[in-house]
């Protein structure tokens, strides 16, 4: 990172201290809970821990000997489904609202946690009749609906492992992760509504299955009620199965550091990363993160806008908000559809209290404008969140005026499918937060900035973002590699976690984070990040959103592409390209100036929103694409392509 760019993005940092009227009623409003993890961490996560509720207290609260293969809690045992469900009907919870859904054409039904109880319990009784055993492999293929996390919640009651599919994956896809888990069990539903149209789920499904010999059966949700093949010998209707179950199944005891789910990377080339996350570890992270870090409380309406198929949606849809007893919203469609305000008429309609979202949806509301959601009442919400990439000041900025209304607290996190729970965020009762910063470690994370050698840098100067010691909801390995794991994750500095991403640290020891460390180019021996120019585009009047590249030039080593969307109504032009080129001069230096900029309406993006940047590389180098089967609109990158060519 350049010191200019240091100086223009983080030396003039508009500073937000929590609101008065929040920091009194907040979990969290002084640094006592910093304090106490930082006095004994382990002592700490041991205090964390006691918020869950255990069938045997733990021998251990961490072991290391044999390293990088972290322990926690050992000889402690749980049921992640009786967290998350049963105790919750012991208390005046049981009539309290667990879940509330709403269908894309509009159909709703709300389970209160006494309902979803029962149908955990019949569908986990139903699943153990078809012979499902604990440590079976269960593939998760399916749309934002109740029964989805019923399915989730039965696997961990019964022991078995799930595997989640993001349900806007390929049949292809689908089958690679099938195939890895050696799955027996495959959960999916007719098909799921997106934009107004049917996902064929059981097709894709079908198509999945005839490549993968380890699967039995095939249970299928009735969602949408379109026509679909069913093999008599392998299929089962999953309302046929709870039907004929038993209102009651006992939740199996499972070990502290027995798996709980495998989640499949994505979005990369290679075969995919089998994510091994355990059962007391993870539950105790995700269920401490969502109670501080969203300040929960009990009346509260919690919606997270993730997908159960990506981590996020695991961590911050099921089991830290179900093991809180939280309310929470599950939504199937998109924020579009009918209309742009969709996200907001829900808000004002449930009177969400909590919004969790990506910066890229936010920037999506940026481009559409401020007047949609100024034609609905957000009033309820009095906590936001961010989740997923780094957010630039712009968005933070948009975010916080016009949905916020200037009075909520933000809180930017940072963490990845590895680590299972948010690392570095805000306490929004007590931290001071800085638009685009992710600012501070939660309580007991230890984290650093480190060079190539490997030593810590100096304040405003960026390097590689590594975890300095473990913490519980980490992943263990890499389902089947564990060579893959130790390589990837623990190699580059022994003893060290290595994130991937690259960051900086200010003077204040805030956090800023800057991507990934392969999205640096490397301009004439100058290492520049893509968000540091990203940012800088962003800064403009006209740009929304912006990706950037580096492409290959023969005396430059690389040279800097960048792919623009402007703001609607606005058109692209020689004149604004020369204007967009000084700007980012203005802001960087002229090392960073871009040699070509592409208008586009739309970015290629991935289905969990993030930009697909080694396609647009593809595209600017004039190699074959890679793998293109996680883009949510492939068109978009045709219509890229296009221009590019012109």
């Amino acid at each position: 990172m350049t010191e200019q760019t240091r100086d223009k993005f983080f030396g003039e940092s508009q500073l937000f201290e929590p609101p008065g009227s929040f920091q009194e009623k907040a979990l969290v409003s002084d640094r006592r809970l910093y304090e106490s993890a930082q006095k004994n961490r382990l002592a700490f996560w041991a205090s964390m821990a006691e918020d869950v509720e255990w069938m045997k207290k733990w021998d251990t609260i961490f072991e290391d000997d044999d390293a990088p293969f972290y322990r926690w809690f050992n000889g402690g045992t749980l049921n992640v489904s009786f967290n998350c469900v049963d105790r919750h009907t012991l208390t005046s919870r049981r009539n309290k609202a667990a879940l509330i859904f709403e269908g894309e054409p509009g159909d709703s039904v709300t389970l209160t946690y006494q309902q979803l109880y029962r149908e955990v319990n019949r569908f986990s009784s139903g699943l153990k009749k078809i012979g499902v055993q604990k440590g079976d492999r269960v593939t998760i293929y399916m749309p934002m609906i109740p029964e989805a996390i019923i399915a989730m919640l039965s696997c961990t009651r019964i022991g078995a492992i799930h595997s989640v599919v993001f349900g806007g994956f390929s049949s292809d896809s689908l089958k690679d992760r099938i195939d890895d888990a050696d799955s027996t069990i495959v959960i999916t539903a007719d098909g799921g509504y997106r934009r107004g149209k049917v996902v064929p789920l059981k097709e894709n499904t079908d198509q999945a299955v005839a490549a993968c010999p380890s699967v039995e059966k095939v249970i299928v949700v009735k969602r949408v009620g379109n026509a679909i093949n069913m093999d008599e010998q392998r299929d089962l209707w999953y309302h046929e199965i709870i039907k004929e179950a038993d209102d009651y199944c006992v939740p199996e005891e499972m070990q502290a550091e027995d798996p709980l789910f495998i989640l499949y990377s994505s979005g990369t080339t290679g075969k995919p990363k089998g994510i091994l996350h355990t059962t007391g570890g993870y539950l105790v992270g995700v269920h401490c993160t969502f109670k501080y870090v969203f300040d929960y409380r009990d009346e509260d309406i919690f919606w997270c806008t993730a997908d159960i198929g990506w981590v996020t949606g695991h961590s911050y849809i099921v089991y830290g908000p179900l093991s809180n007893g939280a309310t929470v919203i599950l939504y199937e469609g998109t924020p579009d559809y009918p209309e742009r305000d969709r996200f907001w008429e829900m808000i004002e309609r449930y009177r969400v209290n909590v919004f969790y979202t990506a910066p890229t949806a936010i920037r999506a509301f940026m481009r559409w404008g401020e007047d949609w959601p100024a034609r609905r009442d957000l009033s309820s919400l009095r906590l936001l969140g961010t989740v997923g990439e780094p957010i630039n000041p712009e968005a933070w900025m948009w975010y916080h005026e016009y949905i916020g209304l200037g009075k909520c607290p933000i809180v930017d996190t940072w963490w990845q499918t590895e680590t299972g729970m948010i690392l570095i965020t805000p306490l929004p009762g007590v931290t001071t937060t800085k638009p685009g910063s992710a600012s501070q470690p939660f309580p007991g994370i230890e984290a650093a900035i480190l060079d190539e050698a490997g030593e810590e840098v100096e304040p405003g100067k960026g390097g590689f973002l590594v975890l300095t010691s473990p913490w519980p909801a980490m992943l263990r390995t890499l389902y089947k590699d564990p060579e893959r794991f130790k390589e990837t994750y623990w190699q580059q500095y022994p003893g060290k976690y290595f994130t991937g991403d690259g960051a900086m640290k200010d003077k204040d020891g805030y956090f800023w984070i800057m991507g990934r460390v392969d999205d640096v180019m490397n301009i004439s021996g100058h290492r520049i990040g893509t968000m540091e120019v990203e940012s800088a585009l962003v800064d403009h009047k006209a740009v929304v959103e912006a990706a950037v590249i580096g492409k290959v030039h023969d005396l430059k080593g690389q040279a800097i592409s960048a792919f623009v969307t402007l703001k609607e109504g606005l058109d692209g032009s020689d004149e604004l390209v020369e204007e967009l080129k000084a700007h980012v001069v203005k802001k960087i230096g002229a090392i960073a100036r871009p040699d070509d900029i592409f208008f586009a309406s739309e970015l290629p993006k991935t289905r969990s929103g993030k930009i697909m940047r080694r396609l647009l590389r593809d595209v600017a180098e004039g190699r074959a694409l890679g793998d293109t089967t996680t883009l949510l609109d492939p068109g978009v990158l045709a219509g890229i392509m296009e221009k590019y060519k012109s």
